[in-house]
C-alpha cells in the first residue's frame, strides 16, 4: 500500500512539474525581451558599436546566414562588420528594424521575422531577417540569423 502511494505521489508529481513550468511562462515578458535585444542591437549598431550589437548574438557558435553562404561563429561576424562597414556613420548608416513578429516554439526557443532598413549615402538596404532566438542562462540570444537583403534605388531625380 505504501509503494503504491509512493507510486502515486510520484506520478502526480511528474506531471505537476511541466504544467507549473508552462504556468511560469509568460509570453508577453519574453516577447518584450526579446524585442529589448532587437532594440539594443539597433542602438548599438547606430552609435558604432559593433560590439555591443554583437551582443545580441550566442557567443562562440552564432550561424549566420547570408548571400548564399553559411558564415559560423561569434568573431568572424564581427570582423566582417567592422571590415565592411567601417568606422564611420556614413559608412554604418543607421540601422532600423520594424514589422516584427515574434513566435514561441518553446519556452526557450522562439522565431523572430523582420524587416530592417540601413540607410546610408552608399548603398542603401532593405531585407528580411529571419531569426531562431535561444534562451541560455536566462537570456535571449540569436542562434541562428537568415538575412535576405537587396540594395534600395533611389528614387529618380525629379525634373524641375
Amino acid at each position: 500500500m505504501i509503494r503504491t502511494l509512493f507510486a502515486a505521489l510520484a506520478l502526480s508529481l511528474a506531471f505537476a512539474a511541466p504544467l507549473r513550468a508552462q504556468e511560469a511562462f509568460d509570453e508577453t515578458a519574453e516577447r518584450a525581451a526579446i524585442l529589448t535585444v532587437i532594440s539594443d542591437m539597433q542602438a548599438a549598431w547606430n552609435r558604432g558599436d559593433y560590439g555591443g550589437y554583437m551582443q545580441g548574438f550566442k557567443n562562440p557558435d552564432v550561424v549566420f546566414v547570408s548571400g548564399g553562404k553559411i558564415k559560423n561563429g561569434w568573431q568572424g561576424a564581427l570582423d566582417d562588420y567592422i571590415r565592411n562597414y567601417g568606422p564611420t556613420p556614413e559608412s554604418r548608416g543607421t540601422l532600423t528594424f520594424y514589422d516584427m513578429t515574434v513566435e514561441f516554439l518553446a519556452p526557450d526557443a522562439a522565431q523572430l521575422i523582420g524587416h530592417y532598413r540601413l540607410d546610408r549615402p552608399e548603398k542603401p538596404m532593405e531585407g528580411i531577417n529571419t531569426r531562431l532566438f535561444r534562451k541560455i542562462d536566462g537570456r535571449w540570444v540569436i542562434a541562428l540569423n537568415h538575412v535576405s537583403a537587396y540594395e534600395v534605388t533611389p528614387p529618380p531625380a525629379s525634373a524641375q
